[in-house]
């Protein structure tokens, strides 16, 4: 039994939409971010830094932060949707660290900047719209050659996939990048990311181009 502590946010939907592939027995644990819950100290002693999703696994006792530690955990425990060794391995990390270093991050800066705050900072939207594009840009052409980030459905897929759930956020029109299209909707169809996709709550259906 895992116990995972988790919002309605990308980060957090990566950690259920993985336990719901995998297959995975899990309590969830709701952190309500607009309240401040993840200040609170019960939670500081699992998550040191303060985000969601975390995880404590009952098997072992092991508790962990940050998403991507998570899916590698979680596909190591389960031998699924990593490839345990070899070139394969290593392209589905190359992607996921990508998601970590370029989407997540830059593309949580165009919500903050163009969602939140339109017309505060003319610079910044600019800037984080157009690094948004790029990356826009970089995974079209990927997909263009592979049916998935690292040829086979994986973490890296699962990671990415919430963010680009977000396009309208982004005001990013999906047509626009038919590749990255097609394979949002290919993974939207599947069971338990439509199933992961409203834990801890359901606030609505999954955004469809």
């Amino acid at each position: 039994m895992i116990d995972l502590y988790t919002w309605t946010t990308p980060n957090g939907r990566k950690a259920s939409i993985a336990l719901e592939e995998f297959g995975l027995p899990y309590t969830v644990h709701p952190v309500d971010i607009s309240k401040d819950e993840q200040f609170k100290p019960e939670f500081l002693k699992i998550s040191p830094n303060n985000r969601i999703p975390a995880i404590v696994d009952r098997d072992n006792g092991m508790s962990l932060m940050e998403s991507g530690a998570i899916l590698i955990y979680l596909a190591d425990k389960t031998g699924l949707l990593l490839p345990k060794s070899g070139e394969a391995r290593y392209h589905t990390i190359e992607w996921l660290m990508w998601q970590m270093g370029g989407p997540g991050p830059m593309l949580g800066q165009v919500h903050h900047f163009v969602k939140y705050n339109p017309g505060k900072a003319p610079y910044a939207e600019e800037r984080y719209l157009k690094e948004a594009h790029r990356l826009y840009g970089v995974l079209d052409r990927r997909l263009a050659e592979h049916e998935y980030l690292a040829d086979a459905y994986s973490i890296a897929d699962i990671a990415l996939w919430p963010w680009v759930s977000r396009y309208e956020w982004q005001t990013v029109d999906l047509n626009k990048y038919p590749n990255v299209k097609r394979w949002y909707v290919a993974i939207a169809k599947r069971p338990a990311v439509q199933k992961g996709y409203k834990v801890p709550k359901d606030v609505g259906e999954i955004p469809m181009p």
